[in-house]
């Protein structure tokens, strides 16, 4: 039975890996990963983790890994079709082969969002939305940015939307599908947005795919409320305003904490400003705005709150290649309140003067620990060097630690002693990490036989496998590795296939992620597969060192024919030999 991508994508959206694993496996937390006793062979200290950001688990110790599909098919015993439906039971969907087309109901709910955006712009126009006009005027937003953004507004009641959207012909089915209306616990339905500013949430493609409301007063609520995930809108992956700001030359990106924020700096004349919807921070955004942006300035408010998100945005951003600087609004609560009282020169003049993140972070420790103090400097040199360690510029490493020893007047030699043991601390824990990772792919094929092709030329195994991983990270990059990249010249049979199935994905404009790709591998093949991604996934592969790896593949096959070998010169017989002995390393 074939099932549309777009039933799969819905339901990748609705299965939550960690909770699914907890079911069968005792987790914990550690960090941005959950671990555990491995569920697929027996062991006394946990190998087993699951990875929340791309829905992933993977087993240091057998090998195991996958999507969510893929481990129900291993952990009950079943087949891909029986899997799906497993999950599709969990998530409460309608089974594959009982439902209408997924596309179908994404289109309807596109246009149900469109025609309420537009009853919204016109309720605000009305005698009924006459506050709403006098909040925005009181925020100095014009006319131009009101309909520039396509702000609007929810009348009072329950029910004015809603009924206004059936006459146009949409379904309660629809309506409650696409979030526009919910239902109460007696079974009827109201309005989600009423009483509120309206604030259209618009994709890259120029879609309304959610909404934000705002509300005027002291009650009625909470201050902002937001669409929930349907299936044209998941609020972690989406950025408000990024349709706007993606049309700028600038490649600096603002982000700000709300919606407010970023509608004022646009109106300011800072048409990169963005903001998350109504939630914090995640890496997929943040992997969003790598696509559109080289340098990102965090511009969160002032209070503890804001310095808290602050904080948590550089830690899910040290992964991505963006250059990061901390904003910090002086005078002023929020950057709204600042471009109101001082203009948008003076912050024009603060986006120009924004720190870097290590900056803020040194910062950060200053204000935690009290260097006037022997004891506080102590401690403050400590996590100092934690993040310096952490760090991974030499050059950066170096100019840091001789401002801050200069300025405490500290021995650098002294700081410098104690860094090069927590990096030594750190390199051996990652070169046993790396051992552990690639003892896996070393000498066995998924079936645990031994893997000749890759035994012979391990390097050029290697490579393949973190181009695929790379591939996978960066599906824009596409064209120009299959123009570079034969599928021959990865070593293994299996790499050739994941080659084979991952570029061609790609180019029909396919997702190729694992929970598209579980349908046509093998379990085994998605453990291998599972286990690049693990292996490499944690790494930040550059084009330049994606440019490495696809000059080893290139060098495969090159090898002569015993009869050209011996018709060689020997100057060319030394460079022959040499360059494959470089191969093989």
């Amino acid at each position: 039975m074939a099932i549309s991508p777009d039933y799969m994508q819905e339901l990748s959206q609705r299965t939550d890996i960690v909770e699914l694993v907890s079911g069968y496996v005792q987790l914990r937390r550690r960090g941005r990963t959950y671990t555990g006793l491995c569920p697929f062979h027996s062991e006394k200290t946990p190998s087993f983790v699951v990875y929340p950001e791309n829905s992933s688990f993977y087993c240091f110790g057998c090998g195991a890994g996958g999507d969510a599909i893929t481990f129900v098919r291993k952990i009950n015993n079943l087949d891909y079709i029986e899997a799906v439906k497993l999950l599709a039971s969990r998530a409460g969907m309608p089974l594959p082969d009982e439902r209408d087309d997924a596309g179908q109901i994404k289109r309807r709910i596109l246009a149900m969002n469109k025609d309420a955006a537009r009853f919204f712009a016109a309720q605000l126009n009305t005698e009924e939305g006459r506050a709403a006009r006098g909040y925005l005027r009181g925020r100095a937003l014009s006319d131009a940015t009101i309909r520039r953004f396509g702000l609007g507004y929810a009348p009072g009641g329950f029910h004015a939307t809603g009924d206004h959207l059936k006459k146009l012909g949409y379904t309660e089915e629809e309506l409650l599908a696409g979030g526009i209306v919910k239902r109460s616990q007696r079974g009827g339905v109201y309005d989600f947005f009423h009483d509120r500013v309206i604030f259209p949430i618009i994709d890259l493609r120029g879609n309304v795919i959610a909404f934000g409301g705002r509300r005027m007063g002291e009650e009625g609520g909470p201050k902002y409320l937001n669409s929930g995930d349907t299936p044209v809108f998941k609020k972690s992956r989406n950025m408000f305003a990024l349709n706007f700001a993606k049309k700028s030359q600038s490649k600096r990106d603002i982000l700000c904490e709300g919606y407010m924020d970023a509608i004022a700096l646009h109106q300011a004349g800072f048409d990169t400003a963005v903001a998350p919807l109504g939630t914090a921070f995640t890496p997929e955004q943040a992997k969003l705005l790598s696509n559109y942006a080289e340098e990102l300035v965090l511009c969160y408010d002032s209070d503890e709150a804001g310095q808290k998100a602050t904080r948590r945005a550089i830690g899910i951003l040290a992964s991505e290649s963006m250059k990061v600087s901390i904003l910090t609004v002086q005078g002023a609560k929020d950057p709204d309140e600042f471009i109101k009282k001082y203009g948008a020169e003076r912050f024009e003049l603060l986006v120009e003067g924004s720190k870097s993140a290590l900056d803020f972070q040194i910062q950060q420790l200053r204000s935690r620990n009290d260097v006037a103090s022997p004891e506080g400097r102590i401690a403050f040199l400590q996590e100092f060097v934690r993040l310096m360690a952490a760090t991974p510029n030499p050059i950066q490493r170096d100019v840091y630690i001789s401002k801050v020893c200069r300025e405490l007047e500290v021995d650098k030699q002294a700081v410098v002693l104690q860094l090069e043991a927590a990096l030594k601390r750190k390199r051996s824990g990652e070169q046993k990490k790396e051992a552990r990772d690639l003892k896996v792919f070393t000498d066995r094929d998924p079936r645990g036989k031994p893997d000749f092709e890759r035994q012979r030329s391990p390097k050029a195994a290697l490579a393949g496998e973190r181009l695929i991983a790379y591939l996978m990270k960066n599906p824009d990059q596409v064209s120009r590795v299959v123009t570079s990249v034969r599928e021959e010249q990865f070593v293994s049979a299996l790499d050739r296939r994941l080659y084979q199935l991952i570029s061609g994905r790609l180019l029909a404009g396919q997702p190729a992620d694992l929970f598209s790709l579980s349908g046509q591998l093998e379990t085994e093949e998605m453990d291998r597969l599972s286990g690049i991604l693990t292996v490499e996934g944690g790494q930040n592969i550059s084009d330049a060192e994606a440019e490495d790896y696809i000059r080893v593949l290139q060098a495969v096959g090159t090898e002569k024919k015993p009869e050209e070998v011996g018709k060689m010169e020997d100057d060319e017989l030394r460079r022959y030999i040499a360059s494959l002995t470089a191969n093989k390393k």
